[in-house]
């Protein structure tokens, strides 16, 4: 509006604050938040918040996802204790089935001695046959299965209501050692006498089908 050199002047001057303006805005819409100028404590701040975010990331998502915890590798130390309590376990349940094996034999053991005196050799006795020697032939088995039946309920004792980890098996054999010793020493030392005697009567026929009329009853 100003005529002249006055008003050529002002239009310059109005014109190069408009470039600069402008100059100035588009380079704020340019540059990095961070600029070239930032000191060496500004950047240190910066690295700082970027691993508190991390962080803090890490922790939320540990707190959204509890299963990703879980998942972490045991330590070496963690797995010997635990391979060390498999060992113990295995241990301790094959040893539970030993002593439950034993019990149950014993107590087969018992039942057959008991169908061998009640069917074999209590009639043959009774029958009081003058060439028959019972004695002879089945040795001492009834001192055997009362001590049979000792033994039995000594294990019993000594596992019923009893932890497995407490149950003590080995004093239980140690105790009946010597009547042990004792009572199969005897029979074992009249086994091949009797075995001789049972093939003598084997050839006598009535003595035979004694024999035969006890083992059908024992089926």
């Amino acid at each position: 509006d100003c005529p002249g050199k006055e008003g050529t002047a002002g239009r310059k001057r109005n014109l190069t604050l408009l470039r600069n303006k402008l100059y100035m805005g588009q380079r704020r819409r340019t540059e990095p938040v961070v600029e070239s100028t930032t000191t060496a404590g500004d950047h240190g701040n910066l690295r700082r918040s970027q691993s508190d975010r991390t962080e803090y990331s890490q922790k939320l998502q540990e707190k959204m996802a509890p299963q990703a915890v879980s998942s972490t590798p045991a330590t070496p130390l963690q797995e010997d204790e635990e391979e060390v309590e498999e060992v113990r376990r295995r241990m301790m349940a094959r040893r539970v089935k030993i002593i439950a094996e034993l019990l149950q034999t014993e107590k087969d053991y018992i039942s057959d001695l008991d169908l061998c005196i009640q069917e074999v050799i209590q009639p043959l006795r009774n029958m009081q046959i003058a060439r028959f020697d019972v004695d002879g032939l089945f040795s001492n088995v009834e001192l055997v299965h009362q001590l049979s039946t000792k033994l039995l309920s000594l294990l019993e004792e000594a596992t019923t209501d009893v932890e497995p980890p407490m149950q003590i098996i080995g004093e239980v054999f140690l105790q009946i050692k010597g009547p042990l010793e004792d009572t199969y020493k005897i029979y074992c030392y009249h086994h091949d006498d009797a075995h001789t005697m049972l093939e003598y009567y084997e050839k006598d026929e009535e003595l035979k089908q004694h024999l035969r009329d006890c083992v059908q009853s024992l089926k």
